[in-house]
Parts: C-alpha cells; sequence; structure tokens
C-alpha cells in the first residue's frame, strides 16, 4: 500500500518550547512550517505546574498554559501545527536533497528541512505511586521546581553528578535533603562527591531504594527499604526528586545522524547543524548540559535561522 505523500519546505519534528520558538521563526521567515506534535504535545513542561524561570512571566505561569501560547503564537505567523508521530526517517545525503520523514506509519512528509525538537524524556524509577504523584510533588528537575520546596524536606534518588549537583542545589533552600543512593558508593565525580558530603543537611543513604512514595494528593513521605538487610523505615518529606538521567528521543534517528554514546544528537560547532545537510537539532535532544526551557526555546531560533540560510543557499 502506498502512503499519502506531501512535499514542504520545513518540517519540524516535537512541541516543545524548541520545537515551536522554530516554528515561530521559520513561519515569520515564510518557510511555511509544518510541525508534528508527537506523542507528549508541549513536550516536558506539560508535567510541570509552575513555571517561574521563563523571562517574560513575573507572576510565573502554568507549564501546559505557557504550551498552548506558544503554539497559537506560532499558529498566528501560519504555522501548520498537527498531531502526529514521526515513526521512520529517511535523510538524503545530498545537498538539496528531500528528506522522507514517515508520520504515524501512514504519511510521508517530503522535506526540504527538518528541524528535530524531539526532547529527552526523564527517567523515572516506574513505581505506580510514583508515577501518580508527578507534578504532585514528584519531580525528575530540581533546578525547576526546588523553589516551591523553600524551608522544606524532601529527598532526591540518585548517585550521578546530577544527583550530586541537585541535592548541593537543594540543601541551599530546604531545611533537609536526603539523597538516596541504591549502591554502597556514588557515581558523581570525587568534586562533586564532597560538596554533597560538606553539605551539613544532606542526609547521605547507601544501598537504599523507595519502596512507596506516600500521600494521596500530593506527597507526604516515603517508605525506604536497605536494600542489604531487606529494613523499611518511613521518613516525611513533601518533595521528591529524581534524578536518574535522561533518555533523548532519538530512536528513530539511529544510524543516520551522529550522536554521542548517550545518544544526545551531535551538531556542528555552535550551530544546530547535523553531520546531515539540512536536518537540524534544538532542544534538549542535542543539549544534556542545561535542559532549560529558555535554552531550548534559544536553540529553536538557531535551527530555524540555519534552516532559512540553508535554502537561501539552494537557490
Amino acid at each position: 500500500m502506498s502512503l499519502e505523500i506531501e512535499k514542504v519546505e520545513n518540517l519540524i519534528i516535537g512541541s516543545g518550547p524548541a520545537g515551536y520558538t522554530a516554528a515561530i521563526y521559520a513561519a515569520r521567515a515564510d518557510l511555511k512550517p509544518v510541525l508534528y506534535t508527537g506523542l507528549e504535545p508541549g513536550g516536558q513542561l506539560t508535567t510541570t505546574t509552575d513555571v517561574d524561570n521563563f523571562p517574560g512571566y513575573p507572576d510565573g505561569i502554568q507549564g501546559p498554559k505557557m504550551m498552548v501560547e506558544l503554539q497559537q503564537q506560532a499558529e498566528r505567523f501560519g504555522t501548520d501545527v498537527r498531531v502526529g508521530m514521526a515513526t521512520s526517517v529517511k535523510f538524503s545525503s545530498k545537498k538539496g536533497g528531500f528528506h522522507i520523514v514517515t508520520i504515524d506509519d501512514k504519511k510521508e512528509i517530503h522535506a526540504k528541512t527538518v528541524i528535530i525538537s524531539t526532547g529527552a524524556s526523564a527517567k523515572y524509577l516506574g513505581i505506580p505511586s510514583e508515577q501518580r504523584l508527578r507534578g504532585g510533588g514528584v519531580s525528575a528537575c530540581a533546578v525547576c521546581d526546588g523553589f516551591f520546596y523553600k524551608g522544606q524536606e524532601v529527598a532526591i534518588v540518585g548517585g550521578g553528578d546530577t544527583a550530586a549537583e541537585e541535592a548541593t542545589y537543594l540543601s541551599k533552600i530546604c531545611s533537609k535533603v536526603t539523597m538516596l543512593v541504591r549502591k554502597d558508593h556514588m557515581r558523581a565525580s570525587k568534586a562533586m562527591q564532597h560538596r554533597v558530603r560538606a553539605s551539613k543537611n544532606i542526609d547521605l543513604r547507601f544501598n537504599t531504594e523507595i519502596d512507596k512514595v506516600l500521600g494521596e494528593q500530593v506527597v507526604e513521605g516515603l517508605r525506604i527499604v536497605n536494600n542489604i538487610n531487606g529494613k523499611k523505615e518511613e521518613i516525611k518529606i513533601s518533595g521528591l526528586f529524581i534524578a536518574i538521567g535522561h533518555k533523548p528521543n532519538t530512536d528513530i534517528f539511529s544510524g543516520q545522524l551522529d550522536m554521542d554514546s548517550d545518544g544526545y544528537l551531535i551538531t556542528n560547532g555552535k550551530s544546530t547543524k547535523t553531520n546531515i545537510h539540512g536536518v537540524f537539532a534544538s532542544g534538549d535532544v542535542q543539549d544534556k548540559e542545561y535542559r532549560q526551557a529558555v535554552t531550548a526555546a534559544g536553540t529553536g531560533c538557531m535551527a530555524a535561522l540555519d534552516a532559512e540560510r540553508y535554502l537561501a543557499e539552494l537557490q
């Protein structure tokens, strides 16, 4: 069965701050962008309640509301926003060639330029009580949400550099931070470990895992278990931060685009250019360092400008 084919100048895959910002700039440059939202329209911010660190919102804004407004802004300039997911890609190695992106296994988009803004997904523990309270005290971003727990007791899970950095950050604003490390040692660099141990209000627990997150509507505590002796204990907290890593949503690009060992797309220098002419990457899919909404938006702008310049070169 042959798939329906549509030819476009600019295709944007993903609808977080990077994708929508790319769409705003691409639409204003008359690239007539078509944007497919992916599985989670609005990206990771739709699971964040209050966004207080994005410039221009003095009173803060709800994550989902912000993404709706970004979509409306993109549409105001003519972006064609569609619900759908890219299921396979076939990029052209030729400069000026059409890149083929299949949507929902039903339709082929043949695009002169593709901006990839598929983001990264925070890894969670996967226990039901944790999933139920996401947005109700369970967060995967201490920098984003730590402020809401000022002066309160919180816990963080993880033993790597990110967990150590976030635990240190939380220790400066929270009264107590319980850090749960699954193994008998931390994977974090020695410098980061020293910082954790130097913080007097971080209670470091090794060989410890979460048995259950306690609370009905919001996080009220944890039942933790020692994975050596099986001993269980309940602690009172109001916020739980998961810092066990992120996974970039890049599986469908494997074998075609250059990636690092963690699957993040590699871009050329300070640009958003990938190793394929006419294919650009923006947002968390190519950024493991900062992972903020405002930096994602910035790279979305860059990707649209890079795409515009690439198309101008072809004329």
